[in-house]
């Protein structure tokens, strides 16, 4: 290979900016003057995130003069306020925006479980470089990840085992170490990336009694190498979604991989959740683009010997990593197939009469293998909610090509609004590869009653997946408990497993004597050949209920059973961590789980990776 094809790059330049910010962005509840034991400032972006929310401190909904409103100016919809969407949540959600239940403030670091100390240990990790704190409120931001149930509880003051120390490594070098001497002294470690899990892998287990370590990753956020010639990028795995596609591209290139959490989770987390990405149709899930990957074990590092396309050795070790959830080791570096930036990305959105409509269509796209990076459908329920999202002065409709107005679709087309369904697309490729791809794509939709609704409607459909979970957060504030799960499942299935799933839910609602229907909702989000992944939405008022922890544990569990009744997936792409693993063994057999326990005991007989997942 050419030296100048491949381009080392410097770390200190890369996060030029990202340090930036931080160090003009208040933290959140986080104490300010929280200093690492090593004395250097504190790494890490609990400074700029909620410490029991989703994302950034400055964003968030709320309601001020009967009026919900956007604040900050990280999003599109930041200073905007929407006429609609408390009406939307009164009724679509049976919410009493008069009645609040505020998150009881940061707690008093001496209410904070106290730390479970291994001296020899934590003497072992001041002799090394590495960055470390003890400090209570990091330990509680690093204790915790996004599921309904952990949210729930911080805002409540419901505090359990949290870690006990936090360590920053700054290479592949400080991991072999800190495992090593995690060894030597049996503690407990689990790798922290992103914190965005919503399977519960980030919980502590309550019964360890073990120190455990908070490996956080993020700042190993180095791109090692980029190979232009091969196509390839080595990269730290603690490095931010949102700054890798940033860093690649600023170099005209492009990682393409993008969940809804972007801008929060780490390419470690990918990896090791086995992540799917809204973009996959072009640039593939994960374990698409995975060529090589480095994880640290206690038994030392597991990698292949070289970076090739593909090797016929045996079963695939990357298969082992991918999905392993931290319970095997932590990953350090990986690398990627990386693309040339697009020329040309457009977005565009089509309107169904029916779902069952859209999910035909869907199905047909994917059978002529004609979909765009992005087609992802949402039922009525989210349509309407979409309606409640514009902002003040917007229209739904006002983007329709050639003046087309919702009445024309009511009246002349014989669409119910009570119905519709929506598409949003987003085609990338060169100018006449986007051009033809939307000739295609709106051809198969005018096949089945699919009417063109504008790019605006497009553009807005898929950014509005970034600041939805925010809604979360605005539903706890008014007695209203929320959350997301998702699926894959054969196309055959897809309307079906949709339709009972919903009254499923509020099936277990009305049985468990909630006295609202709850909101379900769902979109299907990514395609296959042979089926696709759909992702649910549900909440429901528990105002007045003197348990809503378990009512809702209750609930969801009765959902995935469904799920799984209607030949669904135990998950796509959110992983197992704890809060689905009693469901494994039906999912992968008997003879799956011993083969998962044989790998565990070979690479970790101490259970150093300790974080309870899966098995």
């Amino acid at each position: 290979m050419s030296s100048n094809r491949r381009l080392k790059i410097i770390a200190g330049h890369l996060d030029e900016s990202n340090q930036t910010t931080a160090s003009t962005q208040n933290c959140a509840g986080i104490s300010p003057e929280a200093k690492p034991e090593s004395g250097n400032k504190n790494p890490g972006r609990q400074d700029i995130l909620k410490w029991n929310g989703w994302g950034y401190s400055d964003s968030q909904f709320l309601i001020k003069d009967g009026q919900a409103q956007f604040t900050g100016s990280r999003y599109i919809l930041g200073g905007h306020s929407f006429p609609k969407l408390v009406q939307w949540f009164t009724k679509e959600c049976h919410a009493d925006v008069s009645i609040t239940s505020p998150s009881k403030p940061l707690p008093d670091p001496s209410t904070i479980p106290s730390v479970q100390l291994n001296q020899p240990f934590l003497d072992r990790i001041k002799e090394t470089a590495v960055q470390f704190t003890l400090d209570p409120h990091v330990r509680l931001f690093h204790g915790h990840g996004h599921t309904c149930h952990e949210i729930f509880e911080l805002r409540h003051g419901m505090l359990h085992r949290i870690p006990d120390i936090v360590i920053w490594p700054s290479c592949h070098k400080d991991v072999e170490e800190i495992v090593r001497l995690a060894v030597e002294h049996n503690v407990c470690i689990i790798p922290f990336g992103g914190g965005t899990s919503v399977s519960n892998a980030l919980e502590c287990p309550v019964a360890e009694k073990r120190m455990i370590v908070s490996l956080d990753m993020t700042e190993m956020k180095k791109i090692l190498w980029v190979d232009e010639e091969n196509l390839v990028a080595h990269i730290e795995a603690g490095i931010i979604g949102q700054e890798l596609e940033r860093q690649m591209n600023a170099r005209g290139l492009c990682i393409g991989h993008e969940p809804d959490s972007l801008e929060f989770s780490s390419l470690g987390g990918w990896v090791a959740t086995r992540a799917s990405g809204m973009k996959k149709n072009i640039y593939g899930n994960i374990e698409d683009i995975l060529v090589r990957v480095r994880m640290v074990t206690p038994r030392g590092t597991v990698e292949k010997s070289c970076q090739v396309p593909r090797m016929s050795t045996g079963p695939d070790i990357h298969h082992f990593i991918l999905g392993s959830e931290g319970m095997l080791g932590v990953v350090t570096e990986v690398s990627l197939r990386i693309r040339p930036l697009p020329q040309c990305k457009v977005y565009g959105s089509v309107v169904f009469p029916t779902f069952d409509i859209g999910v035909a269509c869907v199905r047909e796209i994917a059978k002529q293998r004609c979909a765009p990076a992005s087609i992802r459908l949402i039922d009525n329920e989210q349509f309407v909610f979409g309606q409640a999202l514009k902002p003040e002065g917007g229209s739904y409709f006002k983007s329709f090509i050639d003046g087309l107005k919702a009445v024309y679709l009511t009246k002349f087309k014989g669409f119910d609004p009570h119905q519709i369904a929506v598409a949003t697309l987003l085609f990338e490729g060169d100018k006449q590869q986007v051009a033809d791809q939307q000739r295609r794509i709106y051809e198969i939709a005018s096949q089945f009653r699919g009417i063109p609704a504008g790019e605006e409607n497009g553009q807005r459909g898929y950014m509005l997946t970034f600041v939805i979970a925010y809604l979360r957060d605005l539903g706890f504030q008014h007695h209203f408990l929320a959350e997301s799960f998702e699926t894959s499942v054969p196309w055959d299935r897809v309307t079906d497993l949709c339709r009972n799933v919903k009254e499923a839910l509020k099936r277990k609602c009305a049985e468990l004597g909630i006295k609202y229907p709850p909101l379900a909702t769902c979109r299907v989000t990514q395609t296959y050949d042979a089926g696709a992944c759909v992702y649910f939405y549900f909440g429901f008022n528990y105002h007045g209920l003197a348990n809503p922890l378990e009512l809702y544990d209750k609930v969801e569990s009765a959902a995935r059973d469904e799920v799984l009744a209607n030949g669904g997936s135990l998950s796509h792409h959110h992983g197992v961590g704890k809060l689905r693993k009693k469901w494994l063994r039906q999912t992968i057999s008997d003879v799956g789980i011993d083969m998962l326990r044989g790998v565990k005991q070979a690479v970790d007989p101490q259970n150093i990776f300790g974080n309870g997942n899966l098995l």
